[in-house]
């Protein structure tokens, strides 16, 4: 089944090569039936493997060579024609750098994951002499929706000076029909390099589960990905080597991985739902940014009726309370003057917001991420 979803995928990439060419020749009727060719087969995989996740990558293309075919449909050969954009991008503008702004003190509570986090990557990086016996390479966050598996990751490349690569599971797949191990390759190519002029590297995907999960089937491009990723995986991790490429993945689905990538990732942290003293935390310092803030706002309780809420949920009651203070601004129409301000934010407001503003986890999530957690910890 997979060779001959390889072969198939190999076909379709050739064609909407071709087609390319040809249309980039000024040859649109002869590009059309390339197109074509190529639509053909794509919707031939899709048929043969109907459960595959690669399904949405071969629709996308097929999108895409419909409508140049629509496009070129009217064309005779001969006649100018402009570039296309639908060819595959090449690994060097794939990756994604961005030097993080988040500062590891600005990650509330998770002490558990922090320390985790500065055993395996802040100090082999720091003092690498004093691991001889080699320091893990790739860790897994795991946890709820919006509890930090993210913002920690951003903190650990800003407290060691690290490249950061976020990368994007999905756009992953969809972006490197046809090159997608050549990619992967480039992407640790490109880190290690990196590492090698002395700066550590972080590769950070997200929902990784998407990319590494249990396949009930599988085509040619998401076997050579998957293989090249544990390929690239193994490498760094070597232990007679000194690099600092470190693979950061978080998930909200840990029970989704395929057991080969999870035994990949040396570290595996629980990131939960913020304690109650993380949360007063977070209530002070999201009411700093607030415009203005009523005096009898009592903090504390706030964090004790917010018992099951996630980071991100406390943030999005502060915008509620915020926008409710915006909007009765607005309507009694003093907006209109550029020396007014919203009344300060009260009590009330929180309380009237808590009643229509629940937790988004569920006490059920929470008990599978605790027997998961007990099975597979790593830390």
């Amino acid at each position: 089944m997979s060779m001959a979803s390889e072969e198939l995928e190999k076909l379709a990439i050739k064609a909407a090569n071709e087609a390319i060419q040809l249309e980039h020749q000024g040859y649109p009727s002869m590009a059309v039936a390339k197109f074509t060719r190529a639509v053909d087969i794509l919707k031939q995989l899709c048929s043969l493997y109907p459960r595959s996740y690669q399904n949405k990558v071969y629709q996308d293309y097929i999108r895409q060579y419909e409508k140049k075919i629509q496009d070129l449909g009217g064309q005779q050969d001969g006649e100018e024609t402009k570039p296309t954009v639908v060819r595959v991008k090449k690994a060097d503008s794939m990756i994604l750098r961005e030097k993080p702004n988040v500062l590891w003190e600005e990650v509330v509570g998770l002490d558990d994951a922090k320390t985790a986090i500065e055993d395996a990557i802040v100090y082999p990086t720091q003092r690498p002499d004093l691991f001889p016996s080699g320091w893990a390479r790739g860790i897994l966050l795991f946890g709820p929706p919006g509890c930090g598996k993210t913002l920690i990751a951003a903190a650990t490349a800003n407290k060691i000076n690290a490249a950061f690569y976020n990368v994007d599971a999905a756009s992953i797949m969809s972006k490197w029909l046809g090159e997608s191990e050549q990619n992967v390759a480039k992407l640790f190519e490109n880190s290690r390099l990196v590492s090698e002029n002395g700066q550590p590297s972080i590769i950070f995907v997200d929902e990784i589960d998407s990319l590494v999960g249990v396949r009930t089937e599988e085509v040619g491009g998401e076997i050579r990905m998957r293989n090249q990723l544990m390929k690239e995986m193994d490498n760094i991790s070597d232990k007679g080597k000194l690099i600092h490429v470190y693979v950061l993945g978080a998930t909200n689905k840990p029970w989704s991985l395929d057991q080969p990538f999870l035994r990949r990732f040396q570290k595996r942290i629980y990131i939960p739902l913020p304690s109650v003293e993380a949360r007063l935390m977070m209530f002070e310092l999201y009411s700093k940014k607030l415009l203005g803030v009523s005096a009898e706002i009592d903090l504390k309780k706030l964090a004790n009726l917010t018992e099951g809420y996630s980071g991100s949920d406390i943030k999005d009651i502060f915008q509620d309370v915020n926008s409710k203070a915006i909007r009765e601004f607005f309507k009694t129409g003093k907006y209109k003057d550029e020396n007014a301000k919203p009344r300060d934010v009260t009590m009330k407001d929180f309380m009237e917001v808590l009643e229509v503003r629940k937790s988004s986890v569920s006490s059920e999530l929470l008990k599978s991420y605790t027997a998961w957690f007990e099975k597979y910890k790593a830390l």
